[in-house]
Protein backbone atom coordinates (compact mmCIF):
# COMPACT_ATOMS: atom_id res chain seq x y z
CA UNK A 1 0.00 0.00 0.00
CA UNK A 2 3.16 2.66 0.20
CA UNK A 3 2.40 2.67 -3.48
CA UNK A 4 -0.06 4.95 -3.05
CA UNK A 5 0.42 8.83 -4.37
CA UNK A 6 0.99 11.95 -2.18
CA UNK A 7 -2.35 12.85 -3.36
CA UNK A 8 -4.44 9.94 -1.85
CA UNK A 9 -3.40 9.76 1.21
CA UNK A 10 -5.21 11.65 4.23
CA UNK A 11 -4.24 12.98 7.43
CA UNK A 12 -5.70 12.13 10.59
CA UNK A 13 -7.61 15.35 10.63
CA UNK A 14 -8.62 14.95 6.54
CA UNK A 15 -9.61 11.67 7.39
CA UNK A 16 -12.40 12.64 9.79
CA UNK A 17 -13.56 15.72 7.88
CA UNK A 18 -14.53 13.44 4.67
CA UNK A 19 -16.02 10.35 7.08
CA UNK A 20 -17.95 12.12 9.16
CA UNK A 21 -16.55 10.10 12.21
CA UNK A 22 -14.42 11.69 14.74
CA UNK A 23 -10.76 11.06 15.51
CA UNK A 24 -11.55 9.22 18.62
CA UNK A 25 -13.93 7.16 17.00
CA UNK A 26 -11.40 6.47 14.63
CA UNK A 27 -8.76 5.52 17.03
CA UNK A 28 -11.05 3.54 18.99
CA UNK A 29 -11.79 1.37 15.47
CA UNK A 30 -8.61 0.83 14.98
CA UNK A 31 -8.24 -0.48 18.35
CA UNK A 32 -11.08 -2.70 17.75
CA UNK A 33 -9.53 -4.13 14.89
CA UNK A 34 -12.80 -2.99 12.55
CA UNK A 35 -10.20 -0.32 10.72
CA UNK A 36 -6.48 -0.93 9.87
CA UNK A 37 -3.98 0.88 11.24
CA UNK A 38 -2.28 3.90 9.26
CA UNK A 39 0.15 3.23 7.05
CA UNK A 40 3.59 4.21 7.71
CA UNK A 41 5.06 5.32 11.16
CA UNK A 42 4.23 8.09 13.68
CA UNK A 43 4.23 11.25 12.52
CA UNK A 44 4.48 9.86 8.56
CA UNK A 45 1.11 8.05 9.48
CA UNK A 46 -1.36 8.09 6.76
CA UNK A 47 -4.58 7.27 6.18
CA UNK A 48 -5.78 5.57 2.33
CA UNK A 49 -9.04 5.28 0.40
CA UNK A 50 -9.39 1.86 1.69
CA UNK A 51 -9.35 3.72 5.10
CA UNK A 52 -12.04 5.96 4.15
CA UNK A 53 -14.37 3.04 2.31
CA UNK A 54 -14.18 1.35 5.85
CA UNK A 55 -15.42 4.38 7.81
CA UNK A 56 -18.26 5.25 5.19
CA UNK A 57 -19.02 1.32 5.55
CA UNK A 58 -18.90 1.39 9.35
CA UNK A 59 -20.86 4.38 9.52
CA UNK A 60 -23.80 3.48 7.20
CA UNK A 61 -24.10 0.27 9.10
CA UNK A 62 -24.13 1.63 12.65
CA UNK A 63 -26.87 4.25 11.60
CA UNK A 64 -28.62 1.53 10.37
CA UNK A 65 -28.48 0.14 13.93
CA UNK A 66 -26.20 -2.79 13.59
CA UNK A 67 -24.01 -3.26 16.56
CA UNK A 68 -20.11 -2.85 16.52
CA UNK A 69 -19.93 -7.03 16.27
CA UNK A 70 -22.84 -7.14 13.98
CA UNK A 71 -20.90 -4.46 11.85
CA UNK A 72 -17.39 -6.66 12.23
CA UNK A 73 -19.65 -9.56 10.87
CA UNK A 74 -20.76 -7.57 7.67
CA UNK A 75 -17.09 -6.69 7.40
CA UNK A 76 -15.56 -10.07 7.04
CA UNK A 77 -18.80 -11.03 5.55
CA UNK A 78 -17.70 -8.21 2.00
CA UNK A 79 -14.01 -8.88 1.90
CA UNK A 80 -13.26 -9.67 -1.92
CA UNK A 81 -13.17 -13.69 -2.76
CA UNK A 82 -15.89 -13.61 0.47
CA UNK A 83 -19.28 -15.68 -0.84
CA UNK A 84 -21.11 -12.99 0.97
CA UNK A 85 -20.07 -10.15 -0.38
CA UNK A 86 -23.16 -8.67 -1.96
CA UNK A 87 -24.35 -5.64 -0.78
CA UNK A 88 -27.01 -5.26 1.73
CA UNK A 89 -29.86 -2.92 1.01
CA UNK A 90 -29.90 0.32 2.57
CA UNK A 91 -32.73 0.39 5.53
CA UNK A 92 -35.46 3.33 4.81
CA UNK A 93 -34.00 6.36 6.71
CA UNK A 94 -30.66 5.72 6.26
CA UNK A 95 -27.74 7.71 5.44
CA UNK A 96 -25.67 7.22 2.29
CA UNK A 97 -22.95 9.26 1.23
CA UNK A 98 -22.19 8.87 -2.46
CA UNK A 99 -19.45 10.43 -4.79
CA UNK A 100 -21.61 12.23 -8.12
CA UNK A 101 -19.12 13.02 -10.99
CA UNK A 102 -20.49 15.27 -13.54
CA UNK A 103 -19.85 13.77 -16.61
CA UNK A 104 -20.96 16.26 -19.45
CA UNK A 105 -24.04 18.44 -19.01
CA UNK A 106 -26.68 16.30 -18.06
CA UNK A 107 -24.65 13.07 -17.40
CA UNK A 108 -23.50 12.35 -14.02
CA UNK A 109 -22.13 9.46 -12.34
CA UNK A 110 -23.27 8.75 -9.06
CA UNK A 111 -20.47 6.52 -6.67
CA UNK A 112 -21.27 4.80 -3.62
CA UNK A 113 -17.60 4.12 -2.36
CA UNK A 114 -18.20 1.72 0.11
CA UNK A 115 -19.19 -0.30 -2.46
CA UNK A 116 -17.30 0.15 -5.69
CA UNK A 117 -14.32 0.14 -4.10
CA UNK A 118 -12.44 2.22 -6.24
CA UNK A 119 -9.21 4.05 -5.56
CA UNK A 120 -10.04 7.83 -6.44
CA UNK A 121 -7.28 7.28 -9.13
CA UNK A 122 -9.38 4.71 -10.68
CA UNK A 123 -12.78 6.62 -10.38
CA UNK A 124 -11.12 9.74 -12.05
CA UNK A 125 -10.09 7.54 -14.63
CA UNK A 126 -13.17 5.75 -15.25
CA UNK A 127 -15.17 9.18 -14.95
CA UNK A 128 -12.75 10.39 -17.75
CA UNK A 129 -13.17 7.10 -19.90
CA UNK A 130 -16.85 7.62 -19.79
CA UNK A 131 -16.63 11.62 -20.13
CA UNK A 132 -14.89 10.83 -23.51
CA UNK A 133 -17.08 7.94 -24.66
CA UNK A 134 -20.40 9.93 -24.15
CA UNK A 135 -18.79 12.51 -26.32
CA UNK A 136 -17.82 10.21 -29.31
CA UNK A 137 -21.87 9.14 -28.39
CA UNK A 138 -22.43 13.08 -29.26
CA UNK A 139 -20.20 13.18 -32.34
CA UNK A 140 -21.95 10.26 -33.43
CA UNK A 141 -25.19 11.12 -33.06
CA UNK A 142 -24.44 14.24 -34.82
CA UNK A 143 -22.83 13.33 -38.08
CA UNK A 144 -25.96 10.65 -38.03
CA UNK A 145 -28.37 13.88 -37.78
CA UNK A 146 -26.58 16.02 -40.87
CA UNK A 147 -26.56 12.92 -43.40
Amino acid sequence: MNDISPADRYTLEELERLSGVSRRTIRYYIQLGLVARPLGETRAAFYSWQHLNDLLSIRRLTEAGLSLDAVRAQLRAATPGSASAAPTAAAPGTVQLKSHVVLAPGLELIVDPAHARLSPQRLRQLARELADRFAQLQQEEDQDESV
